[in-house]
């Protein structure tokens, strides 16, 4: 299995030295757990800002370690082969 990892950062948001349970940022970093099995080494962390950029970091934290995803059965009534675009006659 390939796993990816999801962290939310969770300082500054209790008094110090406390920790305010299931409270965290909308902010964290994304990484990959190392797998030999799978050729995969310890990368770098990929942080993202918002919601929105977890995608982003969990896509370029794949690409960065070369993984190719293929779609499941379920993906793929969504996902077909690109159409071959026809050039313009002139």
């Amino acid at each position: 299995m390939i796993s990816v990892s999801v962290r939310f950062w969770t300082n500054d948001i209790a008094e110090d030295g406390q920790i305010q349970p299931k409270h965290a940022w909308t902010s964290g970093s994304v990484s990959i757990d190392a797998n030999e099995s799978h050729g995969i080494g310890k990368g770098s962390k990929k942080p993202f800002n918002s919601l929105l950029e977890i995608g982003s970091a969990i896509e370029e934290t794949l690409l960065e370690h070369g993984i190719v995803l293929y779609p499941s059965n379920r993906m793929k009534k969504y996902v077909h082969d690109r159409p071959t675009v026809r050039s313009k006659k002139k």
